[in-house]
């Protein structure tokens, strides 16, 4: 685990960062203390299963990406419906997954168009 917990704490600054959160509020969060935070960065702590889910779903990533991966050096565009889905693989039928992203799309159109981003 230990090339993994370098990808993670890699990933868990530089995702923190990109959302621009402190330590603290990151924290807040996920319900740990803000040295814990910052010991995960530094890599001197690794984190519990349960964080690892709890912080992958504060930055919307996958758990595999967040520990595999360097998110740094991807392009991070995240089809956040395709995320939705795995998580809820059991649940929604391939027919509800298409009304959604329908749905979806639609709505992103009528927001371009209000703004005039067509």
């Amino acid at each position: 685990m230990k090339e993994q917990a370098n990808f993670f704490s890699k990933n868990l600054q530089f995702l923190r960062k990109e959302k621009h959160l402190t330590q603290s509020e990151l924290a807040n969060k996920i319900n740990v203390d803000q040295t814990t935070i910052g010991r995960w960065e530094d890599g001197n702590r690794e984190p519990t299963i349960g964080n690892v889910a709890n912080i992958a779903e504060v930055f919307n990533v996958s758990i595999p990406d967040l520990l595999d991966k360097d998110l740094s050096k991807e392009d991070n565009t995240y089809d956040e419906t395709d995320i939705l889905f795995d998580k809820y693989k059991n649940v929604l039928s391939e027919s509800d997954k298409n009304i959604i992203k329908t749905i979806i799309e639609e709505r992103k159109k009528e927001i371009d168009k209000e703004l005039g981003d067509e």
